[in-house]
């Protein structure tokens, strides 16, 4: 049986107290003094603000469930301090025998020494350990670790990009579906009510039976990587579309988009740029090119004529002007079987050139962009970029060029939590320092708009996917929206998330 009605009363939206009445899953009326249907909940918000719920545009949710959960290497400022944290662990919570202790979170790029597996090997004797960056783009291991992985002959233990992913994959828990659904239901405590999950190499399967077995408080977009694309099982050869909502999961799971990794990242300096990174020669100075133009063509085009969208990974600026050149070179090339294909988004667009942003706008390519990667790679930036910041993370300037912007945390390589998503785009400081760019902040009605999903304001007829916060976010500093109160979230009519109403 569907959900009673819920009469919403006393609700601000849009500036106004009103009432908002909600029924079979949508926004039924709006409008003062509202009767109750019979049978209806009748629900007080005495004036808090009601909005569409929030999304996250772009998470590796296993990873972020994970995370919640490793030893937390956030607050390591050099490599002697991260293996000090991971020595701390081994005395008061070792792993269980034959399991691997991992940890998340370290930026090495600022470090005074350099991570080693012998650093490790210090502490951590036979005990496996696998310690990730925040920006998922490498691993640090020590000797156990090493040879637990097929790589004991590693000269360094610190494995990069292609390499690392193998091993990102194996340390998933087997209890990760019910850490899942906890990692949703904390989601929908801060007001989020959907998703989109790039989670390596395709997880619609897998959300399909956490959905189906009680998580189910969140809406995802499923992408997949193309080394499932075309497998036996994947989504060409079973006829999935990106936006088809697969039977059996209540709407709560869609096909997503192809999700392609171009280039590396800036605290691993593999991030593919125009100039090197100081104190780098070689033929690796400028970064790495994971995809090359021709097989991202081929992939693009082979993903648009089966309606499979594309994410295309690019930070580095020789990397976004490739993506944006080839999908240019695929619209002069299009053809019958092109023209009904889904859109296109660059996730990340951290570094551009001046011309980009406008090639963003004339070719019709989202901006999926991570406003907290500003607030922790500012320092990072102004080393490795150096005269260059003025077109890093260009939020503003995509804007006024005319682009979509969408906003996301790349869960966990910051919190899945779109107010603090939502506050480093309107400020980009969270210290006492000047905001880093202020030039490139965008208004909080952006930002907010940017991080509500498909399916825009609240209107009569729309999904009722709400959010309700004791606090109005125009009239609070960006500070203070880091930390929003969430009263409450509503899923398709249903509570995921009441605190106190």
């Amino acid at each position: 049986m569907p959900d009673p009605a819920v009469l919403l009363r006393s609700a601000t939206l849009d500036g106004t107290v009103t009432d908002v009445l909600v029924d079979a899953g949508a926004v039924a009326a709006i409008g003062p003094h509202l009767p109750a249907p019979r049978g209806a909940q009748v629900v007080d918000l005495d004036g808090r603000v009601l909005l569409p719920g929030l999304w996250d545009a772009h998470v590796h949710f296993d990873q972020w469930t994970l995370a919640r959960r490793r030893l937390d290497l956030g607050p390591a400022r050099s490599a002697a301090e991260a293996v000090a944290l991971v020595a701390a662990r081994l005395r008061t919570d070792p792993p269980e025998p034959g399991t691997v202790l991992v940890g998340h979170g370290f930026r090495d790029a600022l470090w005074p020494d350099t991570p080693h597996r012998d650093l490790l090997d210090r502490v951590t004797g036979a005990v496996p350990v696998v310690l990730v960056a925040a920006d998922l783009h490498c691993c640090w291991l020590d000797s156990a670790a090493a040879a637990r992985y097929g790589m004991a002959d590693h000269p360094t233990g610190l494995v990069r990009e292609r390499d690392w992913m193998p091993i990102m994959i194996d340390v998933r828990s087997t209890v990760l579906d019910r850490w899942c659904a906890e990692a949703g239901r904390a989601a929908a405590a801060r007001g989020v009510v959907g998703i989109v999950d790039y989670e390596a190499p395709w997880q619609l399967d897998a959300w399909a039976a956490r959905i189906t077995g009680g998580a189910d408080a969140l809406r995802v977009v499923a992408s997949v990587w193309p080394e499932a694309l075309d497998g036996s099982d994947g989504p060409i050869a079973r006829g999935l579309r990106s936006g088809d909502v697969v039977a059996g999961t209540g709407g709560l799971l869609t096909m997503g988009p192809l999700k392609v990794v171009t280039d590396g990242s800036l605290n691993t300096r593999t991030a593919c740029c125009d100039d090197p990174y100081p104190g780098l020669a070689g033929a690796q100075a400028r970064g790495v090119l994971l995809v090359a133009p021709d097989e991202l063509r081929s992939l693009l085009r082979r993903a648009a004529r089966h309606g499979i969208g594309a994410a295309v990974h690019a930070i580095g600026d020789r990397a976004n002007a490739l993506v944006l050149d080839t999908v240019a070179a695929l619209a002069m090339t299009a053809g019958p079987g092109d023209a009904a294909a889904p859109g296109r988004r660059i996730e990340h667009a951290q570094l551009l050139r001046d011309v980009d942003p406008a090639r963003f706008a004339a070719l019709g390519v989202v901006a999926s962009v991570q406003p907290a990667h500003v607030l922790d790679d500012r320092d990072v930036a102004d080393r490795l970029w150096a005269g260059r910041t003025g077109r890093a993370f260009p939020y503003r300037t995509l804007l006024d060029a005319g682009v979509e912007i969408v906003l996301g945390s790349d869960a966990p390589v910051a919190p899945l939590d779109p107010w603090i998503t939502i506050a480093a785009a309107v400020r980009r400081s969270c210290d006492d320092r000047p905001s880093w760019h202020p030039e490139q902040e965008i208004p909080l009605s952006v930002a907010l708009a940017s991080s509500t999903g498909p399916d825009g304001p609240v209107r009569v007829g729309r999904r009722a996917d709400l959010c309700v916060t004791d606090l109005d976010p125009a009239a609070v500093p960006a500070a203070t929206l880091r930390t929003m109160p969430v009263a409450a979230t509503m899923l398709g009519g249903s509570w995921t998330h009441r605190a106190g109403i």
